[in-house]
């Protein structure tokens, strides 16, 4: 994204955070329509969720309410889902407790890693926000509150996540190997990282 802005000429800030007015400044002199969201690991301050006149509008890459959070592709996986999908949606001062603007699912493959998923879903939430943007200013309401539906959360990745334990099924084992890459474990006392994400693996 940033390589095609600059050599579009397009100015590009990366502040480590929003919480400072100095930070802010810049969207606030870019006086937007709306703002996009992708792959922001900060919740937004309410102040700049704010400056946009249509507000903020984040592409989350799972079927909301199911996986909100941090990981929701590897926890998909993780889990045995079947499917998947993006979510974009109104943000406001929650965790991916917004108004939905629309949904779109794609099918979780047995060959499917954690790196093969974002690349489609990636693509998938490009195409849903470019149909979106353009009837931004027409839309009067959304398909609902996520927050009003049950929820699952799909915690922060942690070291032990990606730590095979030879105890549990190989249905199990696959998963964690496919959403978690490497994965590793130690095979006769010996430390072993497996190739999922690696051509070949699947």
């Amino acid at each position: 994204m940033k390589e095609v802005a600059l050599a579009h000429g397009l100015n590009v800030a990366q502040p480590e955070n929003l919480k400072s007015e100095e930070a802010r400044q810049p969207i606030a002199d870019a006086k937007a329509d709306v703002m996009v969201v992708a792959a922001y690991g900060l919740i937004l301050p309410e102040a700049v969720l704010a400056m946009p006149r249509l507000g903020c509008v984040n592409i989350h890459a799972s079927l909301l309410p199911r996986w909100r959070g941090a990981a929701p592709i590897h926890r998909a996986i993780e889990a045995g889902d079947n499917e998947t999908g993006i979510t974009l949606m109104q943000m406001d001062k929650g965790l991916d407790t917004g108004a939905m603007l629309t949904r779109a699912a794609l099918p979780i493959l047995e060959s499917d890693t954690s790196g093969s998923l974002h690349d489609k879903l990636a693509q998938l939430g490009a195409r849903a926000i470019v149909a979106l943007l353009p009837a931004s200013g027409r839309r009067r309401g959304s398909r609902g509150k996520t927050g009003r539906r049950p929820a699952t959360y799909a915690k922060k990745i942690g070291k032990d996540d990606a730590r095979l334990d030879w105890n549990r099924s190989a249905i199990e084992l696959d998963r964690r190997i496919r959403a978690f890459y490497p994965a590793h474990a130690l095979l006769a006392g010996e430390p072993l990282k497996n190739l999922a994400g690696a051509p070949g693996y699947g």
